[in-house]
């Protein structure tokens, strides 16, 4: 009974083998997207007319051969550029020699665009800031520490001259994070410019996330600032308390003593409602919640 099971069983998969053999055996018709990618510009030279990201090319052939183009990754249909400067009319059915991986058993139908225009030009250099672009969401609770991180801060951009006269500055592709409760560093590239290269073309980010924290300061002292030499001015009173919210490790190794309170002599002079409000210089990283009292009063003694 075994013996029977094992010969239905190899009877079966031969059945199926032979099958998908005489069905890929016939002719089909498909359209695979390749990425069109020109090439061979002259050394300085390039084009920043924006051109189609793919070629759509409709196939004949045997179903084992078109089988085959989607094994691995996607072949780029490449376009040599040639010799001559200025505006070019490309016409992308003369290529096909050039795109030797499409195989001769296969035949080609149709391409999709047929031509496409070009310019090319000469290139210019220079240096761009970088602009990140980041989207961030956090746990409740938690969110930036610190500034972001970037580095390089700046790329080296070759491209044609007429883009480059556009050119102040260059983002990044877009980067999402939702739900952040840890810190985060990764990589994101530049954004693609049509006939642009960049020297890096990436840039790392570096986000400190850190869980958001609340701390009174109390006890500060409240500091007059430019009293001339024949002036007293004392202040009721003359210590406040603030709060303050930052990340738990910044605000952890923080001392009192890095927060300023202070008023300035000329600006008490101008007062006319008796009261003046303290300045407050907080350490880097930090947001002031607020101060109590909001405003403190002075008394101003002369001496001869």
């Amino acid at each position: 009974m075994r013996k029977n099971i094992h010969i239905i069983i190899l009877s079966l998969l031969f059945s199926i083998v032979l099958w998908v053999s005489i069905t890929l055996s016939n002719d089909y018709y498909t359209t695979y997207n390749f990425a069109l990618k020109l090439v061979d510009f002259p050394k300085g030279y390039s084009s920043g007319v924006e051109i189609p990201k793919d070629v759509s090319v409709r196939l004949k052939g045997q179903g084992w051969k078109l089988f085959t183009l989607n094994l691995g990754s996607r072949s780029d249909y490449k376009v040599s550029v040639g010799k001559g400067r200025g505006k070019k009319v490309l016409n992308l059915t003369t290529f096909l020699g050039e795109n030797q991986w499409l195989s001769s058993d296969v035949e080609v139908i149709n391409i999709q665009p047929k031509t496409i225009n070009i310019n090319v030009e000469r290139t210019r250099t220079k240096k761009l800031k970088i602009i990140p672009q980041i989207k961030l969401s956090f746990k409740q609770g938690y969110g930036l520490a610190t500034k972001i991180k970037i580095s390089p801060d700046t790329v080296k951009v070759t491209g044609p001259r007429s883009v480059m006269r556009k050119l102040n500055s260059i983002l990044t592709n877009e980067f999402v994070l939702d739900k952040i409760d840890q810190s985060i560093q990764t990589n994101i590239k530049l954004m693609d410019i049509q006939g642009v290269t960049y020297s890096p073309n990436k840039i790392k980010i570096t986000l400190d996330v850190q869980k958001i924290v609340e701390k009174n300061i109390n006890e500060l002292s409240v500091e007059v600032l430019n009293v001339p030499k024949n002036r007293e001015v004392v202040l009721l009173p003359n210590k406040i308390t603030i709060s303050v919210r930052g990340g738990i490790d910044v605000l952890g190794k923080l001392t009192n003593d890095q927060f300023k309170a202070s008023v300035n002599y000329r600006d008490i002079i101008y007062d006319t409602l008796g009261s003046i409000q303290p300045k407050i210089i907080l350490p880097e990283n930090t947001t002031l919640l607020f101060t109590q009292p909001e405003r403190v009063q002075y008394v101003i003694k002369k001496y001869r």
